[in-house]
């Protein structure tokens, strides 16, 4: 059975090679048909990162492409897995490839379920009005300790560990069901509601809150929102590749969204407020006609 598609979502992405790296090891892909969305995040340098990035694009693409009866969750896990032995066979056949490998973060959303797989520290937020919430986990040292709350957000994005991470794909040979490698969560994605998925080129420049604040420029172009991160990212440094998936539901309005009511109601009132005024000058007019044609009546 096929992942039922996703109608309704407006996406778009982008990806740069920031201001410090002279090539970029990062990938993505987007299929709105399918509700499936994918950051790769490549690890092992030069070449090494870029193809172990490909691999793992091009093995989940196929994967996800034929059909299967499995739940969303399976899916996702199968896929990732074939990405990563796809990865570690290339490796060992090609030694100068050796410890190539990536982080990655797939969604695949079906009607308003999200089911997100993860591994490394990329990752995946969920945007809605005023608010914004990290659904993933770091698989890193920094990003165990933010979790727990030891360190804050600002701490742990200048941390001087922040790039390390305990879990990646393709260094070894994995199985779907291995219970250290993929972590699999689920959340509902609502009409009035946003996602994005980023490499951590964009996390480690771009607070969460700022994320938000451009995130709520949206008015119908999620393309643009990506590159706006990705800019933004750029501007704070651009130390590492950026990568950005933004996803809008049809009825995620952003900052503009929240205005339009109130001045709405500001408009209401005003027509009422003139209306009453109309209606009390006809009234007092009529009034006063009849006062001076009874002083008329009288005199004559």
């Amino acid at each position: 059975m096929s992942p039922r598609p996703s109608l309704g979502l407006d996406c778009g992405a982008a990806t740069d090679v920031g201001l410090v790296r002279d090539h970029n090891e990062d990938r993505y892909w987007v299929d709105p048909e399918r509700g499936a969305f994918l950051v790769v995040d490549g690890v092992g340098g030069q070449a090494a990162g870029e193809r172990a990035a490909e691999t793992a694009v091009a093995a989940i693409r196929h994967c996800l492409a034929n059909p299967s009866p499995n739940p969303a969750a399976a899916r996702v896990c199968e896929a990732i897995a074939a990405a990563n032995n796809a990865i570690f066979i290339d490796a060992r056949q090609h030694p100068d490839l050796a410890g190539m490998a990536c982080v990655l973060t797939l969604a695949l959303v079906e009607g308003i379920q999200v089911t997100i797989g993860h591994v490394g520290d990329s990752r995946l937020y969920l945007i809605s009005a005023g608010a914004i919430h990290k659904v993933t986990s770091d698989h890193s040292p920094v990003g165990q300790i933010e979790d727990a709350g030891e360190i804050g957000e600002e701490q742990a994005m200048a941390h001087p560990r922040r790039n390390e991470v305990f879990r990646d794909v393709g260094s070894s040979p994995r199985a779907a069901r291995d219970s250290d490698f993929v972590e699999v969560c689920q959340c509902d994605l609502p009409a009035d509601s946003a996602m994005l998925l980023c490499s951590d080129g964009l996390s480690d420049h771009l607070t969460s809150r700022r994320i938000r604040e451009i995130a709520e420029r949206y008015t119908g172009n999620s393309a643009q929102i990506a590159h706006a991160l990705v800019d933004a990212a750029n501007r704070a440094g651009g130390r590492d590749n950026i990568t950005a998936i933004f996803v809008a539901g049809p009825e995620f309005r952003g900052r503009a969204g929240v205005t339009r009511p109130r001045l709405g109601i500001t408009r209401a009132r005003i027509r009422r407020g003139l209306l009453r005024s109309r209606v009390a000058f006809v009234t007092y007019g009529a009034l006063l006609a009849m006062l001076l044609w009874t002083v008329l009546k009288v005199r004559g």
